[in-house]
């Protein structure tokens, strides 16, 4: 019942939860409203910053959400251009992650990271469509075993001003694998390969690393969805 809402937390935390909880110190001795307002903020901290376990599917051809968040955009694109991939349109699936969602980035599909390029950009609010080009950016490509790559991006928000990648050429993951965060609010895209088609739509709830975005072998038209 404990581990329902108690999360580990990412390292990455560590510090930022320290900086909240030694300001929240200095609250308390002007005022106690301030000091468990500080108090409030602390735990809200922690909890972005939980690093929880997920359960993974691991059928082959699966391709899965690398955040938690909402489906804001799903419409063709070009990979980003410093990634080297084809200029050839792609599927484009955008998941946004608002400022109570975990933030830890999990790999889409299990392969080698062929290509990392990050640039410096604008803070645009992440789920707008203009994001995906203006703002600050961490792209990934990922050569799967048939030799096909996924494009993943993260993508910096309004308030996030960090991403973080763990991961460098020539490693290789497994699906569901961390492989970054982003700090405070941002938005991730990922790019599907050539003639497929998500099985999610604009508005659905992602889990990272469970909910399935997209089936290989699939010949599944493109889901339709209703909110009600």
């Amino acid at each position: 019942m404990l581990g329902t809402f108690i999360k580990p937390m990412h390292p990455e935390g560590i510090r930022f939860v320290a900086i909240f909880a030694v300001i929240t110190a200095i609250l308390f001795t002007f005022s106690t409203i301030l000091g468990w307002i500080g108090v409030g903020l602390t735990v809200w901290c922690y909890y972005f910053f939980r690093n929880p376990d997920r359960t993974t599917p691991l059928r082959e051809g699966l391709i899965v959400s690398p955040a938690d968040g909402i489906v804001s955009l799903i419409e063709p694109a070009v990979p980003p251009a410093e990634l080297g991939m084809d200029d050839t349109p792609l599927t484009r699936v955008s998941v946004f992650m608002n400022v109570f969602n975990c933030h830890v980035n999990r790999m889409p599909v299990g392969g080698r990271i062929d290509a990392v390029a990050y640039r410096p950009g604008k803070f645009f609010n992440a789920s707008l469509d203009k994001a995906s080009s203006d703002n600050e950016r961490n792209s990934l490509a990922i050569e799967m075993k048939d030799g096909r790559k996924v494009a993943v991006v993260q993508i910096a928000g309004l308030v996030a001003r960090r991403i973080v990648c763990f991961v460098a050429e020539g490693d290789t993951l497994p699906v569901g694998e961390r492989f970054g965060l982003i700090r405070f609010g941002s938005r991730l895209d990922v790019y599907l390969p050539e003639g497929v088609e998500p099985l999610v739509a604009v508005g659905q709830t992602m889990v990272a690393g469970e909910t399935v975005l997209a089936d290989l072998t699939s010949q599944e038209p493109r889901r339709e969805a209703r909110t009600g």
